[in-house]
């Protein structure tokens, strides 16, 4: 798989089968990953992988916190801005709707919508789970070196037959991960990535529109 076909059909995967994930494939792709780019070469990122009993466990502990009606712990950080602005508010919108539309909950549906949303918790279903940490006193350079990381990370599993999903949704919740993984105090947590073999028979492949070219790249010269 190039480079191009890669980038073109990663996508956020939300039905996996319990397909066991090679640990030296997952090796494999941290490996190269860690050649990502970095202010200073500082490589401000910190990464957890969790699989079997330890997986099972932060399930098992979302399960009880999600039925005990827990709407989460005080956010570390803001997923978006306050005031979400023109024309980022509206494409967040269109994504959601593009989404749910794919699987057929209606707009006023809000509690299957609020199930389909807990399946984050379940990693949805995928057998692996990428937690990537930041140091709390790095600044937003270092946080998009992170990204950069996990976006490599994303596209070398594509090469590798692999599905993924960037999950935001567990800095929600993130007393739980730091329960299981226990990393230094001066770590937070940034987001998990589910990781896994995608379930075709259920997945319905949906690909989210991107804004067109014209609206976020300018040739000048």
């Amino acid at each position: 798989m190039n480079v191009h076909d890669a980038v073109r059909s990663r996508r956020s995967v939300r039905d996996f089968t319990d397909q066991r994930v090679d640990r030296a494939v997952l090796e494999r792709v941290l490996e190269s990953a860690a050649r990502t780019p970095s202010g200073g070469n500082i490589q401000p990122w910190h990464t957890y992988v969790v699989t079997g009993q330890s997986h099972a466990a932060i399930v098992e502990k979302m399960s009880a916190r999600l039925t005990a009606g827990d709407l989460g712990d005080a956010p570390q950080y803001p997923i978006y801005p306050a005031d979400l602005k023109s024309p980022y508010r509206e494409r967040r919108v269109s994504a959601g709707q593009q989404l749910y539309s794919a699987l057929g909950i209606p707009r006023e549906d809000k509690k299957a919508r609020r199930a389909w949303f807990a399946r984050n918790w379940q990693f949805f279903g995928a057998p692996v789970v990428l937690f990537c940490y930041v140091d709390r006193n790095m600044g937003s350079a270092q946080w998009s070196d992170v990204g950069m990381y996990l976006q490599t990370i994303m596209l070398l599993l594509r090469e590798e037959g692999l599905a993924s999903c960037p999950q935001e949704a567990w800095s929600v919740y993130h007393t739980t991960v730091d329960e299981m993984v226990q990393p230094p105090a001066d770590l937070m947590l940034f987001c998990g990535m589910a990781i896994g073999y995608e379930d075709t028979a259920v997945s319905g492949g949906t690909i989210i529109d991107r804004a067109p070219m014209s609206e976020t790249v300018q040739f000048l010269g």
